[in-house]
């Protein structure tokens, strides 16, 4: 008496009768925020810097990967630093890290420096003596 596994019973769905999968827009900004904040602690460990991303997704019905997603980060740096090679990084990070994690391509990543921590500048808690 032969058995059939379950599995062998049932016969696979074809494509177009799947579901498909969806990643929200505010998770793609997530990761994006977090690949920011990953390449600016390597480029200045000891600096205050912090990333926010906003981004646009567009999907592409009908088609093998997830879309294409627009990315938009506000960045904290230290200063004095080189802001352009700063920018850089977090630009080709943030691009590698949102397109092996959500398959999507990343045409764009704009970075704006919204703030400069500088630690001539930060406040040293004394208080003037009289």
């Amino acid at each position: 008496m032969a058995t059939v596994s379950p599995a062998a019973a049932v016969s696979p769905v074809p494509a177009e009768e799947r579901g498909a999968t969806r990643i929200a827009d505010r998770v793609v900004a997530k990761i994006a925020a977090q690949a920011a904040r990953e390449a600016l602690r390597k480029e200045a460990p000891t600096a205050h810097t912090d990333a926010h991303a906003s981004v646009t997704v567009h999907r592409h019905d009908g088609q093998r990967h997830f879309g294409e997603a627009r990315v938009r980060l506000a960045v904290e740096l230290g200063y004095p630093s080189d802001i352009g090679a700063q920018c850089a990084v977090v630009r080709r990070q943030v691009t590698e890290r949102v397109k092996v994690l959500t398959s999507m391509e990343v045409p764009e990543v704009v970075v704006e420096v919204e703030r400069l921590h500088s630690p001539q500048l930060a406040p040293t808690g004394r208080k003037r003596v009289r």
